[in-house]
């Protein structure tokens, strides 16, 4: 499978609670699961996910702010949001297993399926 189809795969996922370090992903999970994400970042102590996305203008970024925000809504599971005039800044991680969990990736995914709608 290619990374945009793994990509699509995860979001067509669903998140599920999650609670314990046991959730946490592994090195090799993570860096499996980051190849399918190529324009998010992974954070120095490997518990975050990151990206910066950029708009022409604050109307198209308040937008692309309330979609992520219906995503978090619909899935129970919120990123760490920065926003200015053009650009939003997410990053993804499951604060109750103490780093990443799959969730955060299908968050991901479903964020960047935004850009091809």
């Amino acid at each position: 499978m290619n990374a945009a189809t793994e990509r699509n795969v995860l979001a067509d996922e669903h998140c599920v609670p999650l609670r314990g370090a046991e959730h946490a992903l592994s090195t090799g999970e993570t860096d499996e699961l980051l190849g399918t994400l190529p324009h998010w970042m992974l954070s120095d102590d490997r518990h975050a996910i990151s990206r910066e996305f950029k708009f022409a203008d604050f109307h198209r970024c308040m937008a692309f702010v309330n979609a992520v925000a219906w995503i978090a809504h619909q899935e129970d599971h919120h990123p760490d949001m920065e926003v200015g005039f053009n650009r939003c800044r997410l990053r993804y991680s499951t604060h109750d297993v103490g780093g990443l969990s799959r969730n955060d990736f299908i968050c991901a995914a479903r964020v960047d399926g935004l850009e091809a709608g």
